[in-house]
């Protein structure tokens, strides 16, 4: 028996491309002084403008960036090669996580750093139905037949597989596409999905769901993270550092009130892409809690990345086989900076 499925909204492409980014590179060049206020802001998200986004759809409806000094937003759509994007200039911040941006870092040369991140989790999970794989324990992943994407995501699977002492061979890898049918018409045991969108798509269908998170199981890294250039770094560091301010205000109004987030993308940010209120609502909720909000955010702020987080994502990526250095992925100077100048934030 088949099920329909809705078409999935994401599981983002992991690598920008090789040819494009070094093409970015060769058009980079330094940026001017800032001038008196910001101009534009423009971010480059890493996916379609559905709830993943809220806590910058609130900074900008809520006229946070404009305070900020910002005359206009922009939100470009993804998915695409942030990185490029960044480097080019086109974006003053791209949205990405660690393990997309790291090859870019190590094997194009570029002058990329992350300075904050919405997800202190990532939501890659191993989805399964309790009533078929039911994988729990990532023991519970040999002798199973496992729906992996192309790309990335093969990359991020077999790091899975090593962060736990399981060879390549005791579990066979069945090539699938984003949409989740494979997994509910039972051609595969399990599913590499997103726990706050596949999992909830496939849940609402009537299934009893199992999710073997891999933040849970030896690769935790950040997501949904801020993407910007050296360049910017130091030369638009107070725009970039009012771009941080707007954007925890932002996310604050996000965790208090998750259904006004997922109105604000269903009818108002993208309101062309037909998007399921009920659904935006419960990947608001479920994103909060599982991944925006952490025992070290709640002290230290949202977007912040720890030491002890930068050091669990440095030994994801040698997991991964990217050998970077803490100082090499991240600054975390702006952020700090931002909650010493607005210790308000933290309330």
């Amino acid at each position: 028996m088949s099920f329909p499925i809705p078409k999935p909204k994401r599981l983002a492409a992991l690598a920008a491309s090789a040819a494009v980014v070094a093409l970015a590179l060769s058009g980079c060049s330094p940026a001017a002084p800032e001038a008196e206020g910001f101009g534009e802001l423009s971010v480059q998200f890493s996916w379609i403008k559905n709830a993943e986004f809220t806590g910058e759809y609130f900074a900008d409806s809520l006229g946070y960036y404009s305070e900020a000094g910002f005359d206009s937003v922009s939100f470009v759509a993804g998915p695409t090669a942030t990185a490029a994007v960044v480097l080019s200039g086109d974006a003053l911040v791209g949205i990405s996580d660690a393990v997309a941006v790291t090859p870019v870092i190590l094997e194009e040369g570029a002058p990329l750093k992350i300075i904050g991140a919405t997800y202190q989790k990532n939501p890659f999970t191993i989805l399964s139905l309790k009533s078929g794989g039911n994988i729990a324990t990532p023991q519970d992943l040999i002798g199973k037949r496992i729906g992996v994407q192309a790309g990335g995501n093969e990359t991020l699977f077999d790091a899975l597989l090593a962060a736990n002492g399981i060879s390549a061979d005791q579990v066979t890898k069945v090539p699938v596409e984003y949409d989740p049918a494979p997994l509910v018409n039972g051609e595969v045991d399990g599913f590499l999905a997103y726990v706050t969108n596949e999992s909830i798509t496939v849940s609402n269908l009537g299934f009893e769901v199992t999710n073997l998170l891999f933040a849970d199981n030896g690769l935790p890294f950040v997501a949904e993270a801020f993407v910007v250039t050296q360049d910017s770094i130091d030369n638009r560091r107070e725009a970039l550092k009012a771009f941080l301010y707007a954007t925890v205000r932002g996310w604050k109004q996000a965790v208090a009130d998750p259904a006004e987030g997922a109105r604000l993308a269903v009818e108002i940010y993208g309101k062309d892409l037909g998007l399921d209120i009920a659904k935006e609502t419960q990947q608001s909720k479920a994103q909060n809690e599982l991944l925006v909000v952490t025992a070290e955010t709640k002290v230290n702020g949202l977007l912040t990345i720890s030491q002890e987080l930068q050091a669990s994502n440095i030994a994801t990526l040698l997991s991964a086989g990217y050998s970077i250095t803490a100082a090499q992925l991240f600054d975390m100077s702006l952020l700090a900076e931002v909650y010493a100048e607005h210790p308000e934030l933290l309330n």
